[in-house]
């Protein structure tokens, strides 16, 4: 924290003219920054709307721009769309309360310099507006010319999740769409390298062109280069006609490659070529075509190690390896997986209308504590078994697969010998008799969790029967049943 604000202060001293234009509706968010800025001696200003704020760089020059995205008529986006075309080299930071991926690619990729969540972590804000203070006074080229004709609503993303490591994603996916850039995604199984791929071509300048997604892993590597490039009647058995590939079909496009690291090296060599020289031929023709596609490729394997063993092409490597996003694996981002669950709920209600609409708390647990190993992909067949399998109107543990129940059991084990807690036995017994469809079974799973109470209340009352039921309010006649 001191080091940071030692770096503040240093820019200050280079010029006492450095200011903030804070544009939010609140009076007190205001107030707050006021406070906060001062002590570095920024000076601040305030604009209460986007339009104020229009107004008052029309005529008083800032070094950062700190706006809120949700107010009145004008909101953060569109004021920073207008601050783009008036102002390009202006550095503007975001700041919402809604970490979504929307906010996230769509802000950066609108020009904004970072954004960040509310409520604010003090020194993730004093670093930011560091840099962005450090990248008003070095360079006033820091903008994005692009602007965006189509509201993000109607592109129908679907990428979940407010994480901390997914708004680092998001902000690479709005900062590298509005580009040429080639893409390497790297992620586990099931993280959702496709949909990040997806994001990038809907936000960039060929979004009106085609997206073709091939996976490298599911087509055989006799047919492949066929399906990519495309082949010449009668350049190998069976060729009976000319047949378009891939590259061709999705000229001016985006070419989407799956599982890359599966790709042949026979098959690389002429990727590297479709990359340096933009052109390709058919199988069983030399004469070349051009083409103008931008490549994102996606793989689970290091493809550096790949290098090392020779199974991957270190040419074709670096040029793939332009701009790198890494997806994080399910289980390092936890805190995703109720809102996750609530989109999985969703879209399999259309196909199960009388289908749960909600997931029970002790289920929940059991997901938050289960490791993972398929990722997103994995989560949502869990969570359509779990809809096919409940009767009632919420899932619980019981509708999970086995090894999920037991990574909870597992942890409640654990917290129950190291906390001397009886919250998992509890839990447990509740689950118990919610899913339980025999009357008697239920009874009797009672019947053993008033006794696990009764029998802790009275070891806290040394013995004290009178306290103990004082204390529950139990009839005379339930302690003696029991006892039994």
């Amino acid at each position: 924290m001191k080091e940071k604000a030692a770096d503040i202060h240093s820019i200050e001293e280079d010029s006492v003219s450095q200011s903030i234009l804070i544009v939010d509706d609140e009076e007190d968010v205001y107030y707050s920054f006021q406070r906060f800025l001062e002590q570095f001696l920024l000076r601040t200003f305030n604009a209460r709307s986007g339009e104020e704020a229009l107004k008052f760089l029309k005529t008083q020059p800032v070094d950062v721009i700190i706006m809120d995205i949700r107010m009145g008529k004008k909101n953060g986006l569109e004021t920073l769309k207008e601050i783009r075309k008036l102002f390009p080299q202006q550095v503007v930071v975001i700041m919402t309360a809604y970490g979504t991926c929307q906010t996230a690619i769509e802000a950066m990729k609108l020009g904004a310099y970072d954004y960040i969540l509310k409520p604010f972590n003090i020194q993730e804000l004093q670093s930011i507006i560091y840099k962005a203070l450090e990248a008003s006074k070095l360079t006033k080229e820091v903008s994005s010319q692009i602007t965006a004709a189509n509201s993000f609503d109607s592109r129908g993303l679907q990428i979940i999740g407010k994480s901390q490591p997914m708004q680092q994603v998001y902000k690479l996916i709005g900062q590298v769409a509005p580009t040429n850039a080639t893409v390497l995604i790297v992620g586990e199984s099931g993280s959702g390298k496709e949909l990040v791929a997806r994001a990038i071509y809907q936000y960039s300048l060929r979004a009106n062109k085609p997206f073709i997604a091939i996976n490298c892993a599911a087509i055989p590597e006799n047919l492949l280069e066929s399906e990519l490039f495309g082949h010449e009647r009668g350049s190998f058995t069976g060729a009976m006609a000319q047949r378009i590939g891939k590259f061709e079909q999705g000229d001016g496009g985006t070419v989407f490659l799956d599982e890359i690291g599966e790709m042949p090296l026979s098959t690389q060599a002429k990727i590297l070529r479709v990359l340096q020289e933009g052109e390709f031929s058919r199988l069983g023709s030399n004469e070349p075509i051009k083409t103008d596609v931008r490549i994102i490729a996606a793989t689970n394997k290091d493809l550096a190690a790949a290098v090392g063993k020779r199974e991957f092409r270190a040419d074709l490597f670096y040029r793939l390896n332009v701009v790198k996003i890494t997806l994080p694996p399910l289980r390092e981002r936890t805190e995703d997986i109720p809102d996750l669950v609530d989109h999985f709920l969703a879209k399999h209600r259309r196909y199960l209308p009388n289908a749960p609409t909600c997931i029970s708390s002790q289920a929940m647990k059991s997901l938050m504590a289960y490791h993972w190993p398929g990722n997103i992909r994995e989560l949502e067949n869990v969570i359509q078994r779990a809809m096919v399998l409940a009767s009632s109107a919420t899932i619980q543990s019981c509708h999970l697969p086995e090894e999920i129940q037991a990574s909870e059991k597992k942890k409640c084990f654990k917290d129950k010998h190291s906390k001397g807690s009886l919250t998992g036995g509890l839990d447990s017994l509740i689950q118990e008799m919610v899913c339980s469809e025999l009357k008697e079974s239920r009874l009797e799973t009672l019947k053993t969790l008033l006794h696990r109470i009764y029998t802790h209340v009275l070891e806290e009352c040394e013995g004290d029967e009178s306290k103990a039921k004082r204390i529950l309010g139990f009839h005379p006649s339930w302690v003696n049943a029991l006892k039994s």
